[in-house]
């Protein structure tokens, strides 16, 4: 399968010669819900100021439209929240239409699961797992003097994530911790994430599509905040939404193949699926 952008995606290990010969079937074992036979788009969206953003009858229109589309469109949520607070989400949204995707990419990247049932894939979690062994023991003393953090992490699944302060936390003192393994991404003025160094949204994605076997030209990225830079890094098709937080739009002149929307949230994704050339699939769209 090509690669796209400048490096591949996260390797998630040689596997066995059966799942060399045939990856996709053998992901799909592992999903309660199929994937789509003849996938005509993959659409991976952010959650918070994407794809939940937008009034609540515009939702209502752009869920309705995922949930009749599922059948050739690929729908997979790539986001900073952990598998808890996807359920949450999806129980909340319910009387909204949305219906749960395909496949979840959470933590920042640090998490896949099956849409469905949430369950998450042991194909992914286990390389990334090794990657962040030992890390929390290290970092955890160095960030429990940073100020301006949570004093508890909100999520420990595979990172280390933080509400934080902005006007309070000291950026200079992040190289110390990153040299410990770790990346860390402030994103939206309101979250640090530790992360398994070289794990993100973007290299996460791209082993996904190599398993899936996926051609990355049927594949749109949508976001909003800093810790989606990395889906738009890969080179794959992504659209900013309109709202996106000013250090994101400040990325946009090194981001060729990203399409800045004039749409905040959902409309934005529409709005790019239009300028990308697959505007065919909201002909049914009300």
């Amino acid at each position: 399968m090509p690669t796209c952008g400048p490096g591949r995606g996260f390797l998630w290990g040689p596997g066995t010669e059966e799942q060399r010969r045939a990856p996709r079937a053998h992901f799909q074992q592992h999903l309660k819900a199929p994937l789509p036979a003849a996938t005509e788009l993959v659409l991976v969206t952010d959650l918070d100021g994407t794809l939940l953003e937008g009034t609540v009858p515009n939702r209502r229109r752009l869920y309705g439209w995922l949930g009749s589309q599922r059948h050739r469109i690929l729908q997979v949520f790539s986001t900073g929240r952990d598998l808890r607070s996807v359920a949450r989400l999806l129980a909340a949204e319910a009387s909204l239409g949305l219906h749960p995707p395909h496949l979840v990419i959470g933590d920042v990247g640090c998490t896949v699961a099956c849409g469905a049932s949430l369950t998450p894939s042991p194909l992914a979690l286990e390389p990334i797992e090794a990657l962040w062994r030992g890390r929390a023991a290290r970092v955890l003393p160095l960030l429990a003097g940073l100020p301006g953090l949570s004093a508890e992490p909100l999520s420990s699944d595979r990172r280390l994530a933080y509400a934080i302060d902005p006007r309070r936390l000291d950026r200079s003192r992040l190289p110390a911790i990153e040299a410990h393994g770790v990346d860390c991404l402030v994103s939206g003025d309101k979250y640090l994430d530790v992360l398994p160094a070289g794990v993100n949204k973007g290299s996460t994605l791209l082993g996904l599509l190599e398993w899936l076997e996926l051609d990355p030209a049927l594949v749109v990225t949508a976001g909003d905040s800093l810790n989606d830079l990395a889906m738009f890094e890969t080179g794959l098709q992504s659209v900013m939404v309109g709202n996106a937080e000013p250090g994101l739009v400040r990325a946009l002149p090194g981001l060729p193949r990203t399409y800045r929307a004039r749409g905040h949230g959902g409309a934005g994704i529409l709005e790019g699926l239009r300028h990308f050339g697959f505007g065919h699939l909201l002909a049914g769209l009300a």
